[in-house]
């Protein structure tokens, strides 16, 4: 994702006359304002410099899935300093990714993150293919990524329906507080009759709405002063009503097998030999959610069980 610069300022209130933005047919009156406030507030981010490339975007996009921004950038310039090709992470076993994944959490995202990358070396000569089936065909590329890459690299046109997309979308246009729990098909259709006629402004509006949701269309506290939207908000217009659908799913994280999992991760990305199971067990009390979470571990391809009672991260 790159910017650039413009001088127009966010409207700050609502008109008593305004309408709200009530479907496509008033797309155009939102791509302006949005891509405006992305050229003058867009954060300064590595993955969105043009010397971070098709890969450098590809990369970020794994890492931040459910992952903040600023947890994701130290790893990530780990990353492209140590991998700055796919070919370079292909050429590593697929522990060594898990083991620079840290503690970003998810990490089958990294194992994934190895796969496409052996995929890009195999099928595609080392370069990140530009076309979206090709994209999508990746091993560990599911819809998002694959639209995001093509738009964001590529600057194409596709819907990149991201959470803070979703979220700007269900306020501005259909009127609620929040998006349903998962994607439906209607938020597809409606991004899809959303985007820009033109490639260059569908991919900035995919970023500019991106952008807009993380910093200004919180999901806990929305700003809407500094909205460039907020005159057409039909959620702010009706009068902000709260959310009245299916509760919202919160993320816990203390006690879960989620934590063991990260705990018992730990210790293998620290070690240089293969783990004991002894030493494994004295990071969690409580043997059967213990074993769970190796198990666990062991079956999403994140360790591998040795002779000896012994593990370690994959190598193959």
């Amino acid at each position: 994702m790159t910017s650039m610069p413009a001088t127009s300022a966010p409207a700050t209130s609502a008109p008593a006359t305004s309408a709200p933005a009530g479907g496509p047919a008033d797309a155009a009156l939102l791509h302006g304002p949005v891509t405006d406030w992305f050229d003058e507030h867009a954060r300064d981010l590595p993955w969105r410099r043009p010397e971070a490339g098709a890969w450098g975007v590809m990369v970020s996009e794994f890492m931040l899935q459910q992952t903040p921004v600023s947890r994701v950038l130290p790893v990530y310039e780990q990353w492209l300093a140590r991998w700055p090709r796919p070919a370079d992470l292909a050429a590593e076993p697929p522990g060594e990714a898990v083991r620079a994944w840290g503690r970003l959490g998810y990490p089958r995202r990294a194992l994934r993150l190895h796969g496409a990358a052996r995929a890009i070396r195999e099928r595609h000569g080392g370069d990140v293919p530009r076309d979206h089936a090709a994209l999508l065909a990746l091993p560990g590329v599911g819809e998002y990524t694959a639209a995001a890459v093509a738009s964001f690299a590529y600057g194409q046109r596709h819907a990149v329906l991201d959470t803070n997309v979703r979220r700007v979308l269900a306020r501005a246009v259909s009127g609620r507080q929040f998006p349903p729990n998962a994607t439906t098909a209607a938020e597809r259709k409606l991004a899809r009759a959303l985007l820009p006629e033109d490639e260059p402004t569908a991919a900035k509006w995919a970023a500019a709405t991106m952008e807009l949701g993380a910093l200004v269309c919180t999901a806990r506290g929305p700003e809407c002063a500094r909205c460039p939207i907020a005159a057409r908000c039909a959620w702010r217009l009706a009068g902000s009503p709260a959310h009245d659908g299916p509760p919202r799913r919160g993320q816990t994280y203390a006690g879960t097998d989620r934590q063991v999992r990260g705990k018992l991760l730990a210790v293998l990305r620290e070690a240089v030999a293969p783990v004991p199971q002894h030493v494994l067990d004295a990071v969690w009390e409580e043997p059967v959610q213990r074993a769970r979470a190796l198990d666990g571990l062991v079956a999403d391809g994140l360790v591998e069980p040795l002779p000896g009672s012994t593990y370690r991260l994959p190598v193959g």
